[in-house]
Formats: structure tokens, sequence, C-alpha cells
């Protein structure tokens, strides 16, 4: 006796398995870039952000002994209590901020899940997060992942890139239940002045929000700049998660050790992300981390007397080739004015690559307030960022 096969139907395409809010989301503008790169030769990248610099020696000598040691288990949800005990004392000894370390702070897989684990506990479906424009790239999808709305406030170079209570305020309804902010600033290197943050706070106190603020850059500013954490303004500690991390102060990018300090009734919702959806960062990475807070202090303060003689090379030599260029006074990043060549962001960038073989980012990529502008990184050697720009200036001296 045979067995009739079933009828055939029409297979749904793969595709048509992922959520509607998956399927619209876009992927990184960054991501063409890299793939262009690896089908070239000869290129100067000036794109990743990411430290040239490789882990310091202490650093990676710690995580090899904690190995050697059988350190291979997991760690407490929060991370070794430690290392979140070292956090906290670093930041009440430089801000003069106070977090309990058991219950305000936890280690996350870099200053990305922490970013995500604290939209997902504080959007309910709707809730709108005002955020700033240009912005590193995953603000806005990691809002709509949490089932907020992004809702961004575009800055520019005629006043550094610095978003003011003003703006903010026009962007506020009855829905908002958050402001994110990404100061000192990818990609444009801005950071907000005290009355900047003071002008914001007055607001986000008025109007009865929170804030979520990454800070993953506050140790590399530069010239007269000083880093003030938004959770250090007075009355803003308890409507505010502070993000930080060990990528970008310590050339730890690889080793994915992030934190967040939110008081701990904010805190307690955060952890309960983190603990369903990752665990506990990794060991190994927690131990390196309580090296770096120990020993990592000489590595820091020289990785970033190197940022800074770069970063005012790049500039001078920007505004020289006539590439309008604010001073960007934190992060690594540049974000000069492109137009006068006549060019649009994204033709720059791909035209600059096929011509002269140096790779920069379209403003465009980190929104649309970004047009007009490229972001270039200079967490590079010396020496490759002057031959770079030698390049840049041959191609925009072809363009007029």
């Amino acid at each position: 006796m045979s067995i009739e096969p079933p009828a055939s139907r029409v297979a749904r395409p793969p595709a048509d398995f992922l959520s509607t809010k998956i399927r619209d989301l876009p992927p990184s503008g960054i991501r063409r870039f890299f793939d262009m790169l690896a089908e070239m030769t000869d290129v100067i990248s000036l794109t990743i952000g990411e430290p040239d610099f490789t882990t310091p020696d202490p650093i990676t000598r710690a995580a090899i002994d904690s190995l050697e040691a059988g350190q291979t288990h997991y760690t407490a949800n929060g991370g070794i209590f430690v290392l979140r005990e070292m956090i906290v004392a670093d930041l009440a000894h430089r801000y003069g901020l106070h977090y309990e370390p058991r219950t305000e702070l936890i280690i996350t897989v870099g200053a990305s899940e922490a970013v995500d684990a604290t939209l997902r506990a504080v959007c309910d479906p709707g809730d709108e997060v005002i955020y700033h424009e240009p912005s590193f790239v995953a603000y806005a999808p990691c809002i709509t992942l949490a089932g907020g709305v992004p809702v961004p406030v575009a800055t520019s170079d005629a006043n550094s890139f610095r978003l003011t209570a003003g703006m903010l305020e026009r962007a506020i309804t009855p829905r908002t239940k958050a402001i994110f902010l990404g100061y000192p600033n990818n990609p444009t290197g801005a950071v907000l002045e005290p009355e900047d943050l003071a002008g914001i706070a007055e607001l986000v106190e008025r109007h009865d929000l929170m804030v979520i603020s990454d800070e993953i850059y506050e140790r590399l500013v530069y010239g007269d700049h000083r880093h003030v954490p938004f959770s250090s303004l007075r009355g803003m500690r308890e409507r505010t998660a502070m993000i930080g991390g060990f990528s970008k102060s310590y050339a730890m990018t690889g080793w994915r050790i992030g934190w967040v300090a939110a008081p701990a009734p904010m805190m307690a919702g955060i952890a309960k992300v983190h603990q369903y959806g990752i665990m506990c960062a990794p060991t190994v990475a927690q131990f390196a981390a309580i090296e770096a807070l120990r020993s990592g202090e000489p590595f820091v303060v020289e990785m970033q007397a190197e940022y800074n003689r770069r970063r005012v090379f790049m500039t001078r030599r920007l505004n020289e080739m006539g590439l309008h260029c604010f001073e960007p006074k934190g992060a690594f990043y540049c974000f000069p004015d492109i137009s006068s060549t006549g060019l649009d962001d994204e033709a720059f960038a791909q035209e600059l690559l096929r011509e002269e073989h140096v790779a920069v980012v379209p403003g465009t990529a980190f929104g649309p307030s970004g047009a007009g502008h490229v972001r270039i990184c200079y967490a590079t050697a010396y020496e490759q960022i002057v031959e770079a720009l030698d390049r840049i200036e041959r191609f925009v001296g072809r363009r007029r």
C-alpha cells in the first residue's frame, strides 16, 4: 500500500519568517564600505572607531593569569564584585559620583549591551525616545528594537554639533519617555558645554523625563574641556542611566566589557534584561578590566596625548585644504564639511576610495543631518594619517 505524498504547497520565503520590525530596519550605513574595502589593496582606512593601539601588556597578562588559575566559570550576573567596586570608586574619585556596587552598577558585554538592555528595560511600546543626530548608528535601531519610537533632533556645525535644551524641547510630546545622549560624540567629536548640560537638566526635570547617557568616550577629551557626567548634575542621578566601558580608553574593544550605572529601582529592571539575555560578561575579560583599573592609567594618559596630537594635525590639514572642520573636543573623529567639493558625502566617500584608496564614512550613515560631511577617524598611526591627508588633498584639488 502506497502512501500518497501531501499536496504540494508554495513554500513561504525565508524572509517572511522575520518580524516586520526587523525587515524594515535598515542595515548599518558603514557596513557597505567595509565590504568595498575587502576587495581593495593599498587602502588607508580611517573608518573604524577602534584604537590602533593593542591592549597594554599588564592587562593582557592579567587575563592570561586568570585563565591559568582556572578562572573559567560564570561570575555573578552583575559581574565580579571587585570590578564593580573599582568602577564605583573610580567614578567617585574622578567625578564625585556615588553608586552602590551591588545594586546600582552591572558589568555588560561592551557599552553596546548596556545601551540595548537599558532601552529594553525602560521602553513600553510607543514610548518616544529623543536622540540627537548625527549619532552612533546603533541608537535609533536599538530604540526601535526595544519597542520605542526614535525621535531625532538635528544638530549642525553651526554650533559645533552641540545639543541645546531649546532644540530638545521642540521635540517633546506627551509620549516622550526619555532623552538619549551620546557625548563626547561619535561621529562628530562634539562635546556638551556646562550651559548645555544645565539647560537639558532643567528641561528633563520640568517634563519629568529620564536620560540614557552613553559616555563611552568620557576619558578622551582634549584642550580645555573637562567631561561632566550628566548624572552628576543636581537632581539628575535619580533620572539617569550612565553607560561606560573599557573599549576606547584602554584599547580593549575586542574584550567587550562595558557597564551601566543607575539608581537601584531602575537598575533592577536593567538587570533583568541582562540576566535573561546574557547571564554575565566574559569572565576573562572582567579580570582584564580589573587590571586596567589597577595599572592602566599611565597608558590611558599616553594614548590620549597621542590622539590629541593626531587631532590637532588632522583638523589643521582639513581646514587648510578647504574642508571646513570645527574643532572636535572629544572621542577620536573629525567631521569635516565636504560640500565645497561639489560632491555629496556618499559620492565623496566612494570616489575618494576608488581614486586615492582612502576610506572615510559618509555623514548620512549617522542620520540625515550628517549630509555634506564625512567621518574621519584619527585612531590610526600618525604616519598613515599624514599619507591619507596628502591623498585627500590631492583628491580635493582635482575637484576645484
